[in-house]
């Protein structure tokens, strides 16, 4: 079964990480972040190493992004950095091919381990089973 894994953060925790922290965002050193991607590497490598790991990305800063919207009044509606001051969004996911729900729950808990600063907040990992036969089939 396909599995989206996702991790969150928000544009405070993308400014902590070049090491401008702030209240639930404590400003990281060039050693947590390293430490975060050799943590990061060496979980991508096992999981596709044995198969399961189908992609896997981090995601820019929500300061990066752009919304379209359709607007029925005439051309679609362009937004940049909607998700400036959003509390939590999106910031890397997993799309992972394992036996059950339970193997996929065992490296959801391994991403909560990921090294970060002390009072950094605390994400729940997400775990979404990816929908292989659509609606009506």
């Amino acid at each position: 079964m396909k599995y989206m894994v996702m991790v969150q953060g928000s544009q405070a925790d993308y400014d902590a990480m070049k090491g401008q922290g702030s209240a639930g965002a404590p400003a990281w050193s060039m050693d947590d972040v390293h430490r975060m991607i050799v943590f990061m590497d060496k979980l991508n490598g096992e999981l596709t190493a044995n198969g399961e790991m189908l992609d896997g990305q981090g995601l820019t800063e929500p300061a990066r992004t752009r919304f379209v919207t359709a607007n029925p009044a005439g051309p679609p509606i362009v937004r940049d950095d909607p998700y400036d001051r959003a509390e939590q969004l999106l910031a890397g996911y997993w799309i992972l091919d394992c036996a059950s729900l339970d193997r996929v729950t065992e490296i959801a808990a391994r991403i909560t381990e990921c090294p970060v600063p002390a009072g950094t907040k605390d994400y729940p990992v997400v775990i979404r089973p990816i929908d292989e036969v659509g609606p009506g089939k």
